[in-house]
């Protein structure tokens, strides 16, 4: 640690080259923290984690027993052991006996992107709630026609305020905090939508993935979905060249002109000739064929991105990939330039089948944390193989959620819990280490 502290402070490495490191040195090493505890005041299983995207500091909850609640992840509110175990107690939690409560369970829980002053929740009692932090009240309410099994919030978006709910019902519904409506509703999709994800490359841009098998591309600002991935379109994970692609694009555009200069050409001769000639026979028409609306182009499209149930999605922080499980077991990562399956073999094992689950990725190094069964599993972002392995839990696990902020790793399922995956030792014992290797070697001379 002292060596690459003093790389940095001599120039050899560059600050964002030394973060980089020290980070991926933290993330490398997460075991279950023996420092930090969470009191879960919920009695049924976990269904949804969310760090704040402003500060990194407050944990949001939903579990099935219709409860949501709040975490300090910073400052515990009692410590065990002399001080060395902080037990950090919900700041505040709503449930059943609220007056605003959910009637059943809480899907997803999801923060305002802007603030931490709201926060929405989504229930199997068909309602998506829109919650004022500071009061613990409810300030508006969408009615939805099925469960919710998702709810999601654009965290680039400056030009709405809109929340994609994903139900048992085929239709994606965007809810407007504003004006607290409906504004948009989705039609493509043959089954329930159990997955939603916004782009984080765009803020117009919607994923979402149904019960169908399906995931679907969309730009709320036209109709019908733009996109629909079909696993069989497949690319070896790297892009075209830029350049190449446009130079071939304008050859075919230039030469797309040329035949067009001809057509028009020859048009303009026939007319003439026709008009010339009293014995030319009149020209048949063909008969035009009928052009399709893009929404209904979607629905007539049936490629599948699984077999089976989209599970889960999540967009990697950059947007130019989307990773994506099923209740196929599998797990495909997308170029979302292209829509082209990358043909990455991650080496998953059992997913949940019927039930949504919640991926998460860290940057540095790039790793995508899964929920397997009881375990959970970080795979290599590029080369699909297992690096790390997390057992705590007694029942399956539902959600993962990753902050950067302080590299922990934050994992709940059916058993209750709110588990704490913190990097092992400290900077203190790195550097203790290095002194110890230093003092240990000699001067002499071979």
């Amino acid at each position: 640690m002292w060596q690459a502290i003093q790389a940095r402070e001599t120039g050899r490495t560059p600050p964002n080259s030394f973060a980089n490191q020290l980070k991926s040195r933290r993330v490398s090493s997460l075991q279950l923290s023996n420092r930090k505890d969470f009191v879960s005041p919920h009695r049924g299983s976990v269904n949804s984690l969310q760090v704040d995207l402003t500060e990194g500091r407050y944990l949001l909850s939903g579990a099935s027993d219709g409860s949501a609640a709040v975490f300090d992840t910073q400052r515990a509110t009692d410590t065990e052991a002399s001080g060395l175990i902080g037990k950090h107690k919900c700041v505040f939690s709503v449930d059943k006996g609220h007056e605003h409560g959910h009637k059943f369970a809480v899907s997803s829980a999801v923060w305002y992107p802007i603030d931490t002053g709201l926060f929405v929740t989504g229930s199997f009692d068909h309602l998506v709630k829109v919650w004022d932090t500071n009061t613990a009240q409810a300030v508006v309410d969408f009615k939805m026609p099925g469960k919710v099994y998702r709810t999601a919030m654009s965290s680039l978006a400056m030009s709405h305020t809109l929340i994609a709910a994903g139900t048992e019902d085929v239709q994606v519904r965007l809810c407007d905090i504003a004006s607290g409506a409906f504004s948009h509703t989705l039609s493509g999709h043959r089954d329930g939508v159990m997955s939603v994800e916004w782009s984080t490359s765009s803020e117009w841009v919607l994923y979402t993935g149904g019960c169908d098998g399906a995931i679907r591309f969309w730009d709320i600002r036209r109709a019908g979905c733009f996109r629909v991935l079909d696993q069989s379109v497949t690319q070896l994970g790297v892009r075209p060249p830029i350049l190449k692609h446009t130079a071939v694009s304008a050859e075919k555009s230039s030469s797309g002109g040329k035949n067009r200069l001809k057509t028009l050409q020859s048009k303009h001769t026939g007319s003439h000739n026709m008009k010339g000639s009293s014995s030319g026979k009149p020209s048949v028409e063909k008969p035009r064929q009928k052009r399709l609306h893009p929404g209904m182009l979607s629905t007539l499209d049936r490629a599948t991105a699984h077999y089976g149930v989209v599970t889960g999605l999540k967009a990697t922080n950059d947007g130019m990939y989307l990773l994506s499980a099923g209740s196929d077991s599998r797990i495909r990562l997308w170029d979302t330039q292209s829509g082209c399956n990358t043909l990455l073999n991650f080496e998953t094992g059992r997913l949940q089948t019927s039930k949504a689950i919640q991926l998460a990725t860290s940057d540095d190094p790039a790793l995508v944390f899964v929920p397997c069964m009881k375990t959970v599993k970080a795979f290599g972002m590029w080369s699909g193989r297992t690096t790390m392995m997390f057992r705590g839990h007694y029942e399956s696990v539902h959600t993962c959620c990753f902050n950067s902020t302080d590299q922990e790793l934050y994992t709940s399922g059916a058993d209750r819990q709110i588990l704490v995956w913190s990097p092992g030792g400290s900077m203190e014992d790195e550097m203790v280490q290095d002194e110890e290797v230093a003092e240990d070697k000699d001067n002499w001379s071979d």
